[in-house]
């Protein structure tokens, strides 16, 4: 039999700024149910990567394709419309609104959000319809993160780390077949990054795959395979976790930069 495609499959991707090349011929696969983790220290390319591969910057060159489809330079909400979800360091929650608030955003292509939907019958009715449906989708979403607890809570109240639960919570009512997930352990004290891996394990359980950016090689060691390490903008290995971070080549990457 052929072998199947890869879900995310990034091409000899590169980035320019003005005389600067950030991504330098960038090549590397995630299979479908992985963990894949995107490595390497500062300044290596991985948030451009990262940003090139879900529409938020139009790659200088190569190519994109996620399940089988090319998206290279397709728009952020194209790429969200495909399946394929980013989230942030820096979660982006609106503070002032409630967690379930939060989740209850609006997505495409929902009635609600059209003027005309709340006026002419029977629509108003799917409108009330979809509206219940995604606040109990919203609520499983919660408790699936460990956040069902605060719904009703204001999302600037908090914690560093449960507004990294909420970014992934809000990602998940997209319904994505994958997550680019940044630097989830900025920031999180030890014992909600615990159940921050275990919500990741359970939700890979559920069908979704990861790519995630993370600086806290124990967390990798942990939870990705395979394991991408990246340096001065290209690929330098690519392997079990283990067979990439005890390479000495990729620990000379790591002191050089720690000494630069």
């Amino acid at each position: 039999m052929p072998a199947m495609s890869a879900l995310l499959e990034v091409r000899e991707l590169d980035r320019w700024f003005g005389g600067f090349k950030a991504v330098d011929q960038v090549t590397f696969d995630v299979q479908e149910g992985e963990i894949a983790g995107l490595i390497g220290p500062n300044g290596a390319g991985k948030t451009t990567c990262f940003n090139c591969v879900a529409g938020f910057l139009k790659p200088s060159g190569g190519r994109v394709f996620f399940d089988g489809h090319e998206i290279t330079g397709k728009p952020t909400h194209s790429v969200f419309h495909d399946g394929l979800v980013r989230t942030f360091q820096i979660p982006q929650e609106i503070p002032t609104m409630t967690v379930l608030e939060n989740l209850m955003l609006p997505g495409e292509g929902q009635l609600g959000e059209r003027v005309w939907s709340n006026w002419l019958p029977p629509l108003p009715r799917r409108v009330r319809r979809e509206e219940r449906e995604r606040e109990e989708r919203a609520h499983g979403v919660l408790k699936t993160v460990g956040l069902d607890s605060h719904a009703h809570h204001s999302a600037g109240a908090l914690s560093g780390g449960q507004r990294k639960l909420l970014e992934l919570a809000r990602a998940l009512m997209s319904e994505p077949r994958m997550i680019l997930l940044d630097e989830p352990a900025a920031g999180v004290n030890p014992t909600l990054l615990r159940r921050l891996v275990d919500y990741v394990l359970k939700i890979r359980e559920e069908g979704v795959t990861f790519l995630i950016i993370e600086h806290n090689l124990d967390l990798v060691r942990e939870l990705c395979d395979p394991v991408v390490l990246m340096a001065e903008g290209g690929v330098h290995a690519i392997g079990h976790p283990e067979e990439v971070l005890e390479d000495p080549d990729a620990q000379s990457i790591y002191l050089r930069r720690r000494l630069s």
